[in-house]
């Protein structure tokens, strides 16, 4: 009796450590999620930006990096850069960077496809694509244009849930935007899924993994807590990103 008795206390315990997490399975990044920043055709800054985490271009060369200052290893491998604290790699570095750099990047088309993809439960053209001063739970969001943050907008949810929200035109938060995240919600957890182009204005604030087929813009003072992989160019001036 004391066992059973005992067995059903411990079995209690557990259900109540039990969490269920909310919102859509995560969009699995394969590689790509090895890189802070990961562009096809060029990454440029207008100093001095604030860059944490490794960033790459592929199939470009490290030509199209520019603003950077690189400075090339010894094994030519990768390069530095006084505002990247990581390393920086290019398609024409030497072996095995080339192969490394197209596996990520078919990651990052994977992870995009399969974003673009999702359907199920989708909550549909929530205002219409103007997302000033909303505040989304957990889920999939759609957007059959494009979505606008003039002033603030607010993530909700655990460490354990996700948000996808998948825009079929342009992204764009104004100058001085905010999007805050609450009650533990994990800026890695939240993938912005955009087929236009997006343009983080100046002095804003954002947050999420950025899967965009065209280009993605940080203007003046800008920050991203999160990730930029773009299928076109990166363009940053004196801007802050960090995962």
């Amino acid at each position: 009796m004391f066992a059973i008795k005992t067995f059903l206390a411990l079995s209690s315990i557990a259900a109540i450590n039990v969490v269920f997490a909310l919102g859509p399975p995560a969009i699995n990044l394969g590689t790509a999620g090895n890189f802070v920043i990961l562009a096809k055709s060029g990454i440029t800054t207008v100093p001095a930006s604030a860059i944490t985490g490794n960033i790459a271009v592929s199939p470009a060369n490290s030509g199209s990096i520019t603003g950077f200052s690189l400075v090339k290893i010894p094994a030519g491998t990768s390069a530095t850069s006084t505002q990247v604290v990581g390393s920086v790699f290019a398609a024409d570095f030497t072996s095995p960077t080339p192969s490394t750099l197209t596996t990520a990047v078919l990651a990052m088309q994977a992870a995009f496809t399969d974003g673009n993809s999702r359907t199920a439960s989708a909550i549909i053209n929530l205002g219409a694509g103007n997302l000033t001063a909303q505040t989304l739970t957990p889920g999939l969001y759609t957007w059959a244009s494009g979505v606008n943050i003039v002033t603030s907008l607010t993530l909700s949810g655990s460490a354990t849930d996700t948000w996808i929200l998948k825009v079929a035109g342009t992204l764009s938060l104004a100058s001085a935007a905010k999007v805050t995240l609450t009650g533990g919600a994990l800026a890695k957890n939240i993938f912005w899924v955009v087929s236009g182009s997006v343009n983080v204005g100046g002095a804003s604030s954002f947050a999420g993994v950025v899967l965009c087929a065209t280009s993605v813009t940080m203007v003046t003072q800008s920050t991203l807590n999160g990730r930029i992989l773009s299928q076109t160019a990166v363009a940053l001036q004196k801007a802050t990103v960090h995962a």
